[in-house]
């Protein structure tokens, strides 16, 4: 058989017998190799170690010490007291013996997998004193040649990541007392884990946190040669929870069980493929920046499709966001050259709009707790920025229904600005004053009876196309994006006068992330479902919102500044007050003391009175469309003091306060936005310099002094109520 074989595949006998030969040769020469290395293993690994003692120190300033270091077998290395500290610093670890096997053939081709793990009593104290830190060798920067610089490559790197981790990860493993604790100047943190052990690749653990405050497990199994897990983190009758969190950044975060799975790793082409599932139960979270109470979500999870390449990182069309009921199919992608660019998407398929409500997390839209609908609701999102022209960003959101109805209200009827109701304005996160929206109300004006020019010079300085939009102006919102990432701050908004009026009537006025969902969701229902017709909304919002310090809707405003009715307001009174509506309590800083406005309103005037005019709205003026022919009130003119303080900055977009930190520093941070408070005492809340007794004469340069300290102290005031 064997000749019969050789002929058919016409191989000379002495090539076959050259074959056997070499084969023989080179495993000879191999054995040979083997035996030479593993009789001066001990010499091999004396070297090895000393190198690295020397590295450390060199490299990272790290004195690493081992009292012993010897083989156990072929491929078993056992150390005994290893000792890291850097220099200066505080001891970083202590292990007092540690066992590790490697895996031979891997090895042959350079890749160190561990076969095998023991630790007994090991230590790793991560301390921070003032500005000094035992750690910092893990930021410090290595020496690099810029003349031969790569460009990074994601997909590599993702991937040498991955095996470096999977490879480290052993196939039995058994750790006993491994202590890591963390302190600063003002926090600490410790994890003891009491045992970890991977057997027969079944994972078992058990962590005290912060001295048996609580214990956790890590259980599961793990498959690093197959680049898979699946791994569940709980808590021994309690949930998940780290105090730090709520003492560094005010923020309660616990759970019941995350779930994590790497269920596959593709590689495909240039690029790397990982599939995976993540899950968790009963997700707590509260944060005074995100909202006002618990948000608890029982049940979330992911079915992620990450794809990695040379340039980008997404996460797939394909995978499938599950919330309670519903399912969503995101599209993310980051690309990090030759341009960033930041794309999202988001789908979901017709779904029962009940179930949809049902699945909002608890807590987080109050004023739709109890509501019943009907029908269907579909979404769909599209976002594109690309970082070298950010004008042109692509902003489409989308929510479609089908035979939906509301059938009840839940905690708040939306069709109550149909009516009569009460409105409460809150100033240093206090009740005011109920005022009410409709005819009792003396100061109530109807919309028939306010002047043309009043509605007009509002309308089109706050919302042009309010009367033909459905609650939202999408290129107004896109302006708002692009003029935002530009200046690196948020420097122009984007509310219709739909979303001012839910804002005052329905919604707390704590600035939260969940109150301004919850208020787009709240203006989608009222436009889209007709709760509320636009005359009687711009009605509404005329009534009831702040043009002044502690006035309130139109008919105060007009009287106020100008003792008048709203109906006889002229072009320049209207475009006076609605120049105000985003600043109202600063309405009095724009007169000067004769009762004339400053002149730096006068661009202002130009720009409001010409788009009226090409509007048809007014005639054409070249004198400024009234703003010469302003006067307040002889009664408030006394109250304005000289000053030469310029106060241009108050036409701005938005207030100099603008919050430029970063987008972690403003959720997480101290708060540093200005809330709507009053800035002054609610006795005072009239006026901006106090009126001074008849017998007191003060010369110009102490008033202008006073009217300086008096702003300074309003803006003390408004920062502090802002930390409220």
């Amino acid at each position: 058989m064997k000749r019969k074989f050789l002929s058919v595949m016409h191989v000379p006998g002495k090539y076959v017998r050259a074959g056997i030969i070499t084969i023989a040769v080179l495993l000879v020469i191999l054995i040979t190799g083997i035996m030479i290395a593993y009789n001066k293993r001990e010499s091999i690994l004396q070297a090895t170690l000393q190198k690295a003692i020397r590295k450390a120190k060199t490299e990272y300033h790290l004195n690493l010490s081992v009292d012993k270091a010897r083989f156990d077998g072929l491929q078993t290395v056992v150390f005994d007291n290893i000792t890291v500290v850097p220099e200066n610093r505080d001891s970083l670890a202590h292990i007092s013996k540690l066992r590790v096997g490697v895996k031979l053939f891997p090895l042959l081709f350079g890749n160190v997998k561990f076969g095998e793990l023991e630790l007994s009593d090991g230590r790793i104290s991560l301390i921070k004193r003032d500005s000094l830190r035992n750690y910092d060798f893990l930021f410090r920067k290595k020496n690099q040649d810029t003349t031969a610089r790569t460009k990074l490559n994601l997909a590599e790197l993702a991937n040498n990541l991955l095996n470096k981790l999977l490879n480290k990860i052993p196939d039995n493993m058994d750790i006993r007392n491994f202590d890591l604790s963390y302190v600063g100047n003002k926090d600490s943190l410790r994890f003891f884990v009491s045992t970890a052990t991977i057997k027969n690749g079944e994972l078992r653990s058990t962590i005290q946190v912060n001295n048996n405050e609580s214990v956790w497990h890590a259980q599961g199994e793990v498959e690093p040669g197959d680049k898979q897990f699946d791994i569940s983190l709980f808590a021994e009758g309690k949930k998940v929870e780290l105090p730090l969190l709520k003492r560094k950044y005010d923020l309660v975060l616990n759970f019941d069980t995350i779930h994590a799975q790497l269920r596959k790793v593709i590689h495909n082409g240039d690029g790397l493929r990982l599939k995976g599932t993540y899950a968790i139960r009963n997700l707590l979270i509260n944060q005074p920046k995100i909202a006002a109470h618990d948000i608890v979500v029982p049940s979330g999870s992911v079915d992620a499709d990450l794809m990695i390449g040379e340039n980008y990182v997404s996460v797939d069309s394909s995978s499938v966001i599950h919330l309670k009921n519903i399912t969503a199919k995101p599209f993310i992608k980051y690309t990090l050259r030759p341009n960033k660019i930041y794309e999202v998407k988001l789908h979901t398929d017709e779904l029962d709009a009940q179930e949809l409500f049902n699945s909002f997390p608890e807590g987080l839209f109050e004023s739709l707790n109890g509501i019943k609908v009907t029908g269907t609701l579909q979404y769909d999102l599209n976002f594109r920025l690309d970082t070298s022209n950010p004008d042109a960003v692509q902003f489409d959101s989308r929510l479609n229904k089908k035979n939906f109805k509301i059938v009840s209200w839940g905690t708040t009827p939306l069709d109550k600005i149909n009516n009569t109701f009460v409105y409460t304005p809150y100033e240093y996160g206090k009740p005011m004053r109920d005022i009410i929206v409709g005819p009792p109300n003396p100061n109530f004006t109807p919309l028939d009876n306010i002047s043309a020019n009043l509605k007009n010079a509002v309308l089109t300085a706050e919302d042009p196309s309010f009367y033909s939009h459905r609650g939202f102006v999408e290129e107004s919102i896109r302006k708002s994006i692009a003029t935002d990432f530009k200046e690196k701050a948020f420097k122009r908004g984007a509310s219709t006068i739909s979303m001012q009026l839910v804002k005052n009537v329905y919604l707390n006025r704590q600035k939260t992330l969940a109150r301004k969902i919850e208020e787009i969701l709240l203006v989608w229902l009222i436009e889209n479902n007709h709760i509320s017709g636009k005359s009687r909304m711009f009605e509404t919002y005329l009534n009831l919102i702040e043009w002044g310090r502690n006035v309130y809707g139109i008919g105060e405003a007009s009287r106020y500044y100008f003792g008048k009715l709203p109906a006889d307001l002229t072009l320049g009174e209207s475009i006076f007050l609605a120049s105000i509506v985003p600043r109202p309590k600063k309405g009095l800083y724009f007169f000067e003391p004769d009762g004339s406005l400053r002149g730096s309103l006068r661009g202002y005037f130009k720009l409001i009175g010409g788009l009226m005019a090409r509007k048809g709205l007014t005639a054409p003026d070249t004198n400024a469309y009234g703003f010469y022919s302003v006067r307040l009130k002889e009664s408030l003119r006394q109250q304005i003091a000289p000053d030469t303080i310029s106060i241009d900055t108050l036409m701005k977009d938005v207030d100099d306060d603008a919050d430029t930190r970063s987008f972690l520093d403003r959720i997480f941070g101290k708060k540093k936005e200005k809330t709507d408070t009053l800035s002054m005492p609610p006795a005072k809340q009239h006026h901006p310099v106090q009126q001074q007794p008849a017998d007191t004469v003060k010369t110009p340069a102490e008033l202008r002094r006073e009217r300086r300290e008096q702003r300074r102290q309003e803006r003390k005031r408004e920062r502090e109520a802002g930390y409220r």
